[in-house]
């Protein structure tokens, strides 16, 4: 990976885009230091220390690079934006004009661009509007009555709403003039910036207790990070082929065809998205606990019954991993069976005088493709619901949170490969001989 970047940076283009794309990191990281007016920072701090472990609001936080936590200009980060491609991903499928959109090339996925962005900006408005009631909720509001409290509410929510555009024009930036997905690399910068942190508050209460077993424990959470890096980047490079022969045939006199090739499924093939969907189902309980106290309905059946699931429910509560981890496989095989379509994979093949060796064309072909893709998807389930649980485990047997969760160790890792494919693949092109040459 050094390698790569140490031969881009010789390519004066690929230099340029590198130090563009530094350039749009420092300005998020900028934005990220610029706290919103009439809200107090160290008392939304305090509250969010107290209150926000394992609820949606540490999610969005860790998405954020902790500027959520801070009550920053730019808090909702890329957050509206991906539920925003999720959703209208989800509603590809299920609307027949979107579904027409995806199908029409270049274009039509300018279109669905846009509309994702229009759909973004009304999530980040509701978001905002969200985020002010907890600020509210919080005591961290400067004003609370009158005409003043009116005028900051507006103030609040247009700061948070324009915060939310900004990066989504960052990130545009970034693919025009950058390396890699706009998107995907100010999610990076914000997790690598929450690092050292994490890190030095890992390693400090470590040294407060004084105890070489705590100072052991950090070790071998190091031990466990570096092995969920190289664990990842297996996986992540990870593939099984399917091989296809192309029959030959002639056309005038020229014949075509008659070449091996194979489908590439990668085993990660749904990456990060299913542990996020699992992560905000299980934080519901958690976030509904700030807004209804357990202990004003603790003598009811119901309030019991209310402050049991939320025992469950608890980051570090064996059943929570469980949950955790059985959604992560439900959300991973629901994903990949709306990207891949296994009887249109065939009827490509039948159509382009292709076949599978020792499977017949139609039906076989498909329902050999769809038991390959079902074996695939339950090793990937797997891999990314042991990334997912490891550090709980790590929590619940030392009392210690690692630096970095499993989810942001995925993101990280998968956002780097990215990059350097990126830069590989232009690296390539431009070493490549024209034929005019």
């Amino acid at each position: 990976m050094f390698e790569t970047f140490r031969n881009a940076w010789k390519v004066q283009d690929l230099r340029k885009k590198l130090l563009f794309t530094l350039f749009i990191i420092i300005i998020f990281r900028i934005g990220g230091a610029i706290p919103v007016p009439f809200v107090n920072p160290e008392t939304i701090q305090s509250w969010f220390s107290a209150n926000a472990e394992g609820t949606i609001f540490g999610y969005m936080n860790m998405l954020s690079g902790n500027n959520f936590s801070q009550a920053t200009l730019l808090s909702l980060s890329i957050g509206p934006y991906i539920n925003a491609q999720i959703i209208i991903q989800l509603l590809t499928f299920a609307l027949p004009p979107l579904e027409r959109l995806s199908k029409e090339g270049a274009e039509g996925r300018k279109k669905l661009n846009k509309i994702t962005k229009y759909f973004s900006l009304a999530i980040a408005v509701f978001q905002a509007w969200a985020y002010y009631l907890t600020l509210r909720r919080s005591g961290a509001l400067l004003f609370t009555s009158g005409f003043e409290k009116v005028f900051s509410e507006i103030v609040i929510i247009m700061c948070f709403t324009a915060g939310a555009s900004l990066i989504i024009w960052l990130g545009d930036q970034i693919n025009q003039k950058g390396i890699g997905n706009g998107i995907s690399i100010i999610l990076f910068a914000g997790i690598i910036a929450r690092m050292p942190t994490s890190v030095y508050s890992l390693v400090a209460s470590a040294i407060e207790t004084k105890q070489a077993s705590r100072m052991i424990l950090v070790v071998v959470a190091g031990a466990i990070f570096l092995a969920m890096i190289m664990f990842i980047i297996f996986m992540n490079n990870a593939e099984r082929r399917i091989p296809v022969q192309y029959a030959k045939r002639v056309v005038g006199n020229k014949m075509y065809g008659g070449q091996s090739s194979y489908i590439p499924i990668k085993i990660a093939m749904s990456g990060v998205l299913p542990i996020i969907f699992a992560s905000a189902f299980v934080s519901l309980p958690s976030t509904l606990r700030m807004f209804i106290d357990p202990a004003a309905h603790q003598d009811s059946f119901m309030g019991k019954v209310y402050i049991k699931i939320l025992e469950w429910f608890s980051y570090t509560n064996t059943v929570y991993a469980v949950i955790y981890f059985l959604l992560i496989i439900a959300f991973n095989y629901f994903y990949v069976s709306m990207q891949y379509n296994p009887i249109e994979i065939a009827n490509n093949l039948r159509q382009n005088n292709g076949g599978i060796p020792g499977i017949r064309p139609g039906k076989p072909t498909s329902d050999f493709i769809a038991r390959v893709l079902s074996k695939l998807t339950l090793f990937g389930a797997f891999f990314l619901g042991i990334i997912a649980i490891i550090p709980i485990f790590y929590a619940k047997f030392t009392n210690m949170n690692m630096a970095l969760g499993g989810t942001s160790i995925l993101i990280v890792v998968s956002v780097a490969l990215e990059t350097v494919r990126a830069l590989e693949s232009q690296m390539m092109m431009r070493h490549h001989k024209g034929f005019l040459e």
